[in-house]
């Protein structure tokens, strides 16, 4: 059964004025599940001026408020989780364990918004001068654009939009036009849990309305999450329209193994860094550096680890590994593995030829390792986005910073050992946002931001934790004098 997918605007579904739309499938099957507008600069402006209108007296409601709107739609999100985490696996492919925790780590950015009360607290300074005093106020600034992208269609809107309402602003949200069903029964919810008509509205479509979003003179600023060379163009259109931008690009990560590592609970961590969620995220290990010993270690590991995956259907209980999005996106896979092959890498393990009995339709990659990989091959340098590793060996960790360092991208990274001097020098060094330690995933929590640096991110405030706060409101100082000041202590009586 296939889902006429509409715009959400001014608190309600609307169907899009363009013609054109684009189909959602089922990754796993190729079966068609549903049909997404390509939305036209009049549906982004329709939302924009709904956005607009209500932000007034959104602005104006109690923050307390504005966070109970919030505790209720946690809660909803939490007794709708699991039927979340099945439509999201049908739409996207991932298996269930992936999106069951996509979905509650999605959960842990509204309950942190919730603190919006505390979050948006200011800072006062009595008697800066003779009857002078300061203080700091946080203001929400209008309406904000999020754009975001098909890997975490429900977790990746849950780190922008909540913070956006929590602080008092209206958004236009525009997801992936690719996996866009789950995110619209969110919005469900969010309405069913108070959120006036017109704080949330949702527009779907492709470069036009992302264009639109980054132009329209009513948009005040912009999140977004990407591939690096859009997150450029994006934050360069939106900057240059006057907008604040923060926007988060690809990544090629990098996983250094030291000898004195636990193995074992190494592997865990590479392969499913890996491996995980078909390597469609920004956080999926890509280059694996044996250092010394470690490099024969990890590498027999690794290669006995990826060929037992099995590939399938996310819904089934025996699948470790779904499906890539699409047939556009295998393709692009495939490619990359096929330049890796002609620019001399040795292929130590192919995924090309991967398919699923009954499934023949799917998207489907198998897991895939190369050896011998250098900075300037295409597999060495570029997001390749799929189940694809690169295992190297270096003879130092000096040596193996200096090739993560070699790359554009600086997302994360990660380094096992049981050295605390190995790890705090990595960490001093490492130059990369956000840095694991014995951990596959450097994922931070909803409380601490999420962003990379170099060309993995463009802006100065990152999503989540604190940086949401500042980058949703803008601080305003008032310095105020009044007609009777405190008296001079040194011109008083004497007793």
């Amino acid at each position: 059964m296939s889902t006429t997918v509409h715009n959400y605007v001014g608190g309600g579904w609307r169907k899009a004025s363009a013609s054109d739309s684009v189909p959602v499938t089922n990754p796993a099957s190729g079966t068609e599940i549903g049909r997404v507008p390509l939305s036209s600069r009049a549906d982004v402006d329709a939302a924009v001026q709904a956005a607009k209108q209500a932000f007034p007296m959104w602005r104006a409601t109690p923050s307390p408020v504005r966070a109970r709107v919030l505790f209720r739609l946690k809660a909803l999100l939490e007794e709708h989780k699991e039927k979340l985490a099945v439509q999201l696996t049908k739409e996207h492919g991932k298996i269930l364990a992936e999106t069951r925790g996509e979905v509650q780590r999605g959960i842990e950015n509204v309950e942190h918004a919730c603190g919006v009360p505390t979050l948006m607290m200011g800072d006062t300074v009595e008697e800066i001068s003779r009857g002078i005093d300061s203080a700091s106020w946080r203001q929400p600034l209008g309406v904000f654009g999020i754009i975001t992208p098909y890997n975490f269609p429900v977790m990746i809107p849950l780190w922008f939009w909540p913070y956006a309402v929590a602080t008092g602003n209206t958004v236009v949200l525009k997801p992936s036009e690719q996996d866009p069903l789950t995110h619209q029964r969110i919005v469900e919810l969010a309405e069913e849990a108070g959120l006036p008509e017109g704080v949330l509205n949702v527009v779907h479509g492709g470069r036009e309305a992302v264009e639109s979003i980054c132009d329209h003179p009513d948009i005040v600023g912009v999140s977004f999450v990407g591939s690096s060379d859009v997150a450029k163009i994006v934050y360069t259109r939106s900057a240059a329209a006057g907008k604040r931008a923060q926007t988060l690009g690809g990544a090629k990560n990098f996983l250094i193994v030291l000898p004195d590592a636990d193995m074992d609970a190494t592997l865990d961590a590479c392969a499913g860094s890996i491996f995980g969620s078909t390597g469609q995220r920004c956080l999926a290990g890509s280059i694996v550096v044996g250092v010394g010993d470690a490099h024969a270690q990890i590498r027999e590991r690794l290669m006995d680890h990826a060929a037992s995956i099995r590939i399938g259907d996310g819904l089934e209980p025996t699948t470790q590994m779904g499906p890539l999005i699409s047939g556009a996106h295998r393709d692009r896979v495939r490619s990359f593995i096929d330049k890796g092959v002609a620019e001399g890498a040795k292929l130590s393990l192919d995924g090309r030829g991967a398919t699923v009995e009954g499934l023949e339709d799917g998207y489907w990659i198998g897991p895939t390792v190369f050896e011998d990989v250098t900075p300037d091959m295409s597999i060495g340098s570029e997001e390749i986005f799929g189940p694809v590793a690169g295992i190297n060996r270096a003879n130092s960790v000096e040596e193996a910073i200096a090739m993560m360092h070699a790359n554009r991208y600086g997302n994360a990274c990660s380094i096992f050992t049981n050295s605390g001097r190995a790890a705090r020098e990595f960490r001093y060094q490492a130059g990369i946002s956000m840095i694991g330690v014995n951990i596959g995933v450097a994922a931070p929590m909803a409380f601490f931001p999420f962003g990379g640096s170099r060309q993995s991110f463009f802006g100065d405030l990152k999503a989540a934790g604190s940086d949401a706060i500042s980058f949703y409101t803008d601080q305003r100082v008032v310095i105020s004098r009044w007609s009777t000041a405190p008296p001079d202590p040194h011109n008083l009586p004497k007793s």
